[in-house]
């Protein structure tokens, strides 16, 4: 298995290389520090954002599963609601990029 990094690293390495990259990224909910899910809002900055979610796969290799497409903020305001309530202690990082980049290494499902 492989070891997973803490939540709250993971989360400030990812803030900071769209920063480096040139996009604006920011914690939207802090969850635990050691192990909450982590979820990424892309807002494209044309009125849609694109949501994406941690999953393992079967050998437990990171990968991240596009949940949400070309959403409003109404429409990703509720599906994250609905998540806080099945896990109070996730994270969600909004990134601003107009090119829609989620500046994450794993491929994305």
């Amino acid at each position: 298995m492989i070891p997973r990094l803490k939540a709250g690293i993971f989360v400030r390495a990812l803030i900071r290389r769209a920063e480096v990259q040139g996009a604006s990224a920011y914690v939207v909910k802090k969850g635990s520090e050691e192990a909450g899910a982590v979820f990424i809002k892309i807002a494209s900055l044309n009125g849609t954002s694109d949501v994406l979610m941690q999953a393992r796969r079967g050998e437990g290799d990171l990968v991240w599963m596009k949940v949400l497409t070309a959403v409003d903020e109404d429409a990703a305001r509720t599906y994250f609601e609905k998540q806080k309530k099945f896990d109070p202690d996730l994270w969600i990082v909004e990134i601003e990029d107009k090119q829609g980049r989620a500046f994450v290494d794993e491929p994305i499902v």
